[in-house]
């Protein structure tokens, strides 16, 4: 099943429960993704990496506005926002820990030979099509900025 669909599905199922914070969130993930047909030069349907990245973006949102909340001392309106990325990141694949990044980032800078920071362009281009999904392009930088240092 496709994810555009799955997510179809939990909309009907969420609006049946009258469960609002995941209706909320579905919305805005099926919102993007209409969006991101749309879009000028897009193909018919969306590829599967491109919905993760979809996902993945819209968790990241998520996450930066709860922050700014809790930053904030507005614990009710950074809630709904950690309720909503609980619910998106179903969708999403396992997130690997910063011992499995660290993994993968020191055998990419191996194979390359990558010695200073002059490098980390390269590394973090093969790094992050190796993770696609599966971690953040923050904590791979800084990971990879560690191991390049």
């Amino acid at each position: 099943m496709s994810l555009q669909k799955q997510i179809m599905d939990d909309m009907k199922a969420a609006m049946k429960a009258k469960n609002t914070v995941a209706l909320q969130a579905l919305r805005a993930v099926k919102s993007a993704f209409l969006l991101a047909k749309t879009e000028t030069g897009a193909g018919e349907d969306l590829s599967e990496e491109q919905e993760m990245k979809i996902i993945q973006k819209q968790v990241k949102q998520r996450k930066d506005s709860a922050e700014i909340f809790i930053k904030q001392g507005r614990q009710d309106l950074a809630d709904p926002e950690l309720a909503e990325i609980a619910v998106l990141e179903k969708f999403l694949p396992e997130a690997l820990s910063e011992e499995e990044i660290e993994g993968v980032v020191i055998s990419t800078i191996d194979d390359l030979g990558a010695s200073g920071m002059k490098d980390m362009g390269k590394v973090m281009g093969i790094v992050s099509k190796a993770l696609a999904g599966q971690a953040d392009g923050k904590t791979i930088s800084t990971i990879v900025r560690k191991n390049l240092m």
